[in-house]
């Protein structure tokens, strides 16, 4: 089974060998029929994965059922730097991006995994991160190179670059996705919960969607509905140990 590393971006590398480093392990190693990040000695498995986490849920599920336990590594930047280049690679102009991220943003990337984030042999680890962006200019505008731009730019995007970790969180039981929570009351509905989340400044608004959230940790089996008031449902925790504490992000 052949695999390039050429299709990795500069931040993808510099997780795989901070990691590599951690756990001692082999990069890029086939086991099962798959290629993995990092294989540690122990011959469980690392997986480094900048966006789209939902394209690694059939793995995970195969590495699972194959006896390995399986840790996600998943970069959220929460500052990002615009680095702009010519095609001579002279820089232009830096600049930082007025878009913030938290580790909230997870939730949207979870929609799509919450069938394994409370497996035991599944765990996953958040790293808030600032990155530069890196940008070329184009003689003549142009689409991104995945068709979504509603409008041709002189830009193009190629690559991503780890400046600095922020802050590392661990998620290996569901307790851990509901210490994300603020404190509520019981039962408590999707208005409860963001305005709750409101109240705490450090937390960018756009990045928590409580009802995002909620279906989420719902899904996972971690809420339960207890019971429609109108056109509101209310949940609860489905045990006194979940409940949220206060957490200081």
């Amino acid at each position: 089974m052949a695999f390039s590393t050429l299709n990795e971006s500069k931040l993808h590398n510099s997780l795989k060998i901070l990691y590599q480093e951690i756990y001692e392990g082999q990069t890029e190693t086939e086991q099962d029929g798959f290629i993995y990040d990092i294989v540690t000695k122990n011959r469980n498995i690392i997986e480094i994965q900048t966006k789209n986490l939902a394209k690694l849920l059939p793995k995970i599920l195969k590495t699972i059922e194959n006896g390995h336990n399986i840790k996600l590594i998943h970069p959220v930047p929460t500052t990002t730097r615009i680095e702009l280049k010519d095609e001579q690679g002279t820089i232009i102009s830096k600049r930082k991006s007025p878009k913030k991220g938290s580790i909230y943003n997870i939730f949207r990337e979870l929609t799509g995994l919450y069938p394994v984030i409370t497996n035991p042999h599944f765990s996953l680890e958040v790293i808030e991160i600032e990155m530069t962006e890196e940008r070329t200019r184009t003689i003549e505008p142009v689409q991104s190179k995945n068709g979504r731009r509603r409008f041709r730019r002189n830009w193009i995007k190629t690559g991503k670059r780890l400046d600095t970790i922020i802050n590392t969180t661990r998620f290996s039981k569901p307790e851990d996705y509901l210490k994300l929570l603020p404190p509520l009351p019981q039962p408590f509905c999707a208005k409860d919960l963001k305005q709750a989340l409101d109240k705490n400044p450090d937390i960018p608004k756009h990045t928590a969607d409580a009802h995002l959230i909620m279906w989420v940790l719902s899904h996972a089996g971690l809420l339960e509905h207890s019971e429609t008031k109108g056109r509101t449902k209310y949940y609860k925790f489905l045990t006194e140990h979940m409940e949220p504490t206060e957490k200081k992000l």
